[in-house]
């Protein structure tokens, strides 16, 4: 006989469902809470409805230019309805087996295989009630099904150019992420036993953070991400020691103290984004790479670029290399007497130090000896999701509003951008945690650097959208930058070219082009994680790990299949090939003991600029 336990016949009871713990509210006290809740939905509406025009007739807006692509896909579809039918039998296929798993959980208490298992690493779904309530299991299961299918269908519609495919994929998958259970009161278990163990009273301060949110954006919701009131700039974060020692109206120039006795000859010159500050490389000292570039023997220097208004809404390009990129690298000269420089470029940093290299190679300037590159492109091809703003229509509609604004592009819009990429993690986990669950914001440092939004002239981020993500310009030898037209085959010098496995602004893919585009020595690295936290991975931390390979394949992907893993910061290995680079030791130098005078203390004032 088997040990395995009969089937119950028909006049078994069915076994009842785990109970969770789901506590029962206080009626009086839940009653007078969702009273409240009432009261500032009413608040929340008036307020909105305060900041709206007056009645001037209705006028149909798609400045993302959603709506075509999707009328693309819907005439594609129609013109194969064999298909449609094939996926819809496929979706009820899978729901089919969903269900028939869930009655063997529910009435038998059967351990079944999942239909659709929780991806690895989902934070949406990490409250255990997800996996061991069967039915919250079900309603997981049955998004996710969903989902998968919904994404699956509209990925393999026939005919569709590929703009039009990438433009249809994010938007699928923003509608996606926003119909998730984990984004609703009744159908996530953690905001649902929240409810009732305050008697509602998260929902009343969710919707006090609401209407805060909503003020705080003038009418428009500005969700707040972190705990700002426990960070400032200079004080616990952007604290290692250094001077200001040059500045012009787009950028100042800080020179690090010294932590050793002696440096190295050549200095490091860090060329950071402007599209945020610099001190993403000077969060806290544990984690501050500027602090342990300083501690290895470099002299570093960093450009803090100003944040733009209307007065400079017309730097362009160009200026941010004549500018920011000269400047600053005659100014690490004047400050050390060094005739040789390193270079670090960072994202859109590494893209300007790009054109720079290029712009003095035409000029027969030697004085950068070699240059590595965070999570930077320079061949814009295949640059991930954020080509999905980058559209005649998109970018009119762009112009017009930095118009209307006073020539620039408002950072929160910047921001806003930047999240969609990762709409999970940084738009709807703060509606869960801030609104659903009433909780507040934590006091997290990358968070706060990340909210510290920047302005965008309108004349250089048009420029750059323009002239490199949409028609490539600088990948092919065709963009002219100060009267000198830029060739890459130029560049000689050797290049470290460090890139992040997950990373959705500067993909690994669209990094490792690189190394294809110059003439000189190139090293390519890939470190684990993101765009940030690959980047930002001190050898403290034991976190992550990086990948190398000797030699510079065709394919990203062939690379890989070549490459070394070893776990850990990648920050020493870099250190091992710039040293050889950066010529003998000399004695420290100390800033404002050369040609340049000490204007203000680091990290400066330009940073500190809302």
């Amino acid at each position: 006989m088997s040990d395995k336990a009969a089937k119950p016949g028909p006049n078994s009871k069915p076994a009842a469902p785990p109970p969770g713990d789901f506590p029962l509210p206080d009626v009086s006290a839940f009653a007078r809470n969702m009273a409240e809740v009432g009261k500032k939905s009413q608040k929340l509406v008036m307020d909105y409805l305060a900041t709206r025009d007056g009645p001037k007739g209705v006028q149909v807006v798609d400045p993302l230019n959603v709506g075509q692509a999707f009328v693309d896909l819907t005439t594609r579809m129609m013109h194969d309805p064999r298909q449609v039918m094939e996926a819809q039998a496929k979706l009820w296929a899978g729901h089919l087996k969903l269900w028939q798993n869930t009655t063997k959980r529910l009435l038998w208490g059967d351990d079944v295989e999942p239909v659709v298992p929780t991806p690895q690493g989902d934070k949406r779904f990490k409250d255990p009630d997800w996996q061991k309530n069967q039915i919250f299991d079900f309603i997981k299961q049955s998004y996710l099904l969903t989902a998968d299918w919904l994404q699956d269908t509209v990925d393999t519609v026939e005919g569709l150019d590929a703009p039009t495919r990438k433009k249809i994929n994010f938007y699928t998958k923003q509608f996606v992420d926003a119909m998730s259970p984990s984004n609703f009161i009744l159908t996530n278990p953690e905001v649902l036993k929240e409810t009732l163990r305050t008697n509602g009273e998260n929902l009343v301060r969710g919707l006090t953070h609401v209407i805060e949110d909503l003020e705080r954006g003038k009418g428009k919701l500005q969700i707040r991400q972190v705990d700002d009131s426990k960070f400032k700039v200079g004080e616990n974060l952007a604290t290692t020691p250094g001077k200001v020692v040059f500045q012009n109206d787009l950028m100042q120039l800080l020179q690090y103290s010294p932590t050793t006795d002696e440096v190295y000859e050549r200095p490091l010159l860090i060329i950071p984004p402007w599209i945020n500050k610099f001190y993403i490389l000077d969060l806290k000292p544990e984690n501050s790479f500027i602090r342990w570039a300083v501690a290895q023997g470099y002299s570093v220097f960093v450009v803090s670029w100003v944040n733009p208004d209307k007065r400079l809404s017309q730097k362009a390009f160009d200026d941010y290399l004549t500018e920011g990129f000269y400047p600053a690298l005659q100014a690490t000269q004047d400050a050390t007497g060094s005739d040789k420089v390193n270079v670090i470029g960072y994202c859109i940093g590494g893209t300007l130090t790009t054109a720079g290299l290029a712009h003095m190679a035409a000029r027969g300037d030697d004085r950068i000896t070699s240059a590595t590159f965070f999570t930077s492109q320079v061949d814009f091809t295949e640059a991930g999701d954020l080509t999905v703003f980058i559209d005649d229509q998109q970018l009119a509609s762009m112009e017009a509003q930095m118009k209307k604004q006073g020539g620039y592009l408002d950072g929160e819009a910047m921001a806003t951008t930047f999240n969609m990429l990762r709409s999970n993690d940084l738009i709807w986990s703060f509606v869960v945690n801030n609104y659903l669950l009433g909780r507040d914001p934590l006091a997290f440092d990358l968070l706060y650097w990340n909210s510290d939004a920047t302005r965008m002239p309108i004349a250089m981020h048009l420029q750059y959208l323009r002239e490199c993500y949409r028609d490539n310009l600088l990948a092919q030898g065709k963009m002219k930058l100060a009267n000198v037209k830029l060739d890459l085959k130029k560049i000689t010098v050797p290049v470290f070219l460090q890139s992040s496995k997950e990373d959705h602004i500067a993909p690994a893919k669209s990094v490792y082009k690189a190394t294809k585009a110059f003439s000189g020595p190139t090293e390519f690295m890939m470190a684990g994680s993101g765009h940030i936290a690959g980047v930002i991975n001190p050898p403290s931390a034991k976190k992550y790990q990086f990948w190398t390979n000797t030699g510079t394949p065709p394919t990203l992907d062939a690379w890989r299949a070549g490459a070394t893993e070893t776990p850990g910061s990648w920050w020493h290995y870099w250190d091992a090939w710039l040293a050889p680079k950066s010529g003998g030791k000399v004695k420290a130098r100390i800033p404002g003991d050369a040609k340049l005078r000490v204007i203000e203390d680091a990290p400066g004032s330009y940073v500190k600029m809302k």
